[in-house]
């Protein structure tokens, strides 16, 4: 299918179009912790059918310099940008972009379908703190109205073993001394995932190699059905903190860690999922 390309000049955004006009679905596209702009990600959407938009969300001019009571509020102006061309609109999010539009998507209406790749159930403590910054108790990753959200602090005494670092056993003590010393504070950082009345769409690794997604998954799955909310996970046992759709490049670059997996395995996570993905975004034949 052919597609129309353009930058829109704020926040470095690129938006792309099925030259026919598309089905009516257009999708937010949020990339994670590397605040990379998912220009591929795109393009593949839009040549399957629908408009297809990819914000640089934090990092750029005249933007938040990093995930620290990041303001879920601002998330809206990509909305508003698909809402004026779709009738019907879908949310992707890989990673913290996944907890950001879990987080955002209960409380916008407009929001149809949340797809989250390598999600996690808890927000977590932010990811603002510099190399040369001194020691500091960890703040929340997000805000709303001004307010920083309930999260999970970091277990800074836990391991991240190997080289590049592996982070799932540090996300993992973090989780379990938490349920410890204070559940009640675990229970308020939980997503309000059973908030959100529309389809979601899960995909995780089980070689998940940055946090346990695959966990938090399930752990979404589970407390949406015993809501009745439509859910659907889906996972590949060698697959690792990254999908990649059928027609992707996988990324590189980003922050130094182990993700786990491998690419082929990783593409063959993104082949289960993309006739998932296909019936969530009304693309089926």
């Amino acid at each position: 299918m052919s597609v129309r390309e353009s930058r829109l000049a704020e926040h470095d955004t690129v938006l792309a179009q099925p030259v026919d006009g598309g089905n009516g679905t257009g999708v937010l596209v949020l990339g994670g912790s590397s605040g990379r702009v998912e220009r591929d990600r795109v393009r593949v959407l839009a040549q399957a059918g629908v408009t297809a938009l990819g914000l640089r969300w934090f990092g750029g001019p005249g933007l938040p310099p990093a995930i620290d009571e990041y303001p879920l509020e601002r998330l809206s102006w990509g909305i508003d940008r698909l809402a004026d061309r779709c009738d019907r609109i879908a949310v992707i999010g890989s990673s913290k972009g996944a907890e950001a539009l879990l987080l955002y998507s209960p409380d916008d209406p407009r929001v149809d379908a949340v797809v989250a790749f390598a999600p996690t159930h808890v927000a977590w403590a932010d990811l603002g703190r510099r190399p040369d910054e001194a020691p500091r108790d960890d703040r929340s990753s997000w805000s709303r109205g001004g307010r920083p959200l309930p999260f999970v602090p970091y277990d800074h005494e836990a391991p991240t073993p190997g080289d590049p670092p592996a982070f799932a056993p540090m996300y993992a003590a973090s989780l379990a001394g938490l349920a410890d010393r204070d559940p009640a504070r675990l229970e308020a950082a939980r997503l309000p995932v059973e908030r959100f009345f529309g389809a979601m769409l899960l995909a995780a690794g089980g070689d998940d190699a940055v946090w346990p997604s695959l966990g938090s998954a399930r752990e979404i799955e589970r407390r949406r059905t015993a809501s009745g909310l439509p859910t659907t996970v889906v996972t590949h046992p060698g697959a690792g903190h990254r999908v990649v759709l059928p027609g992707e490049t996988p990324p590189t670059g980003g922050q130094p860690m182990a993700r786990g997996g491998t690419e082929v395995d990783d593409r063959a996570l993104g082949a289960l999922v993309h006739p998932h993905l296909m019936r969530v975004l009304d693309l089926e034949p």
